[in-house]
């Protein structure tokens, strides 16, 4: 167990059983009381952030953290398959830690993996995706008076209304958390 002085920005804790990252931190007094540690967390299971205030008598327990990257390999009943390329071990993510972010998943692409105690905990998505075009809609001959929008459909599954239709992949698709 640790001092809440300790809690530092990007550090895991264990908060009310479940782990979470610390956010923001600030010390803080009020004039003759004791100091206390306000911080927001974001819990990884969920997502949800809370605002807390530790107590210089309180007690916290940190969590270790590692990042590691990962290639994605494919999809099937039992989750997300990454693979360690080099030791070649196979590391699942469960449908609700992936959720939305599904779609910009592309097989070959490296991803950042959050570990805590050496259990995965969150998929840490690029800035930006490279992604195959499969389908895109035909230009009409005239149709050039304006800025001309047709949609493309992307390997996976996005439908992206910029008309890119003379290329082969679009490298600047942008998640939203990113």
């Amino acid at each position: 167990m640790a001092s809440p002085t300790e809690i530092r920005k990007g550090r895991a804790m264990l908060y009310q059983g479940t782990p979470h990252i610390v956010l923001e931190m600030q010390h803080r007094t009020q004039g003759r009381q004791a100091g206390f540690v306000q911080t927001t967390l974001r819990s990884l299971h969920n997502g949800s952030t809370t605002t807390t205030k530790f107590r210089s008598t309180d007690n916290v327990e940190f969590l270790h953290t590692n990042t590691i990257k990962l290639e994605y390999s494919y999809k099937d009943n039992d989750g997300f398959h990454f693979m360690d390329l080099e030791t070649y071990e196979d590391t699942i993510l469960s449908e609700d830690m992936i959720g939305e972010d599904e779609i910009f998943l592309v097989e070959g692409n490296n991803y950042d993996i959050l570990l805590v105690d050496d259990k995965a905990v969150r998929l840490d998505l690029p800035a930006s995706v490279e992604a195959t075009v499969i389908e895109a809609a035909d230009a009409i001959r005239g149709d050039t008076a304006g800025n001309v929008q047709k949609p493309v459909t992307i390997s996976s599954g996005i439908t992206n209304p910029k008309n890119s239709a003379a290329l082969n992949t679009i490298s600047q698709l942008r998640p939203c958390n990113a």
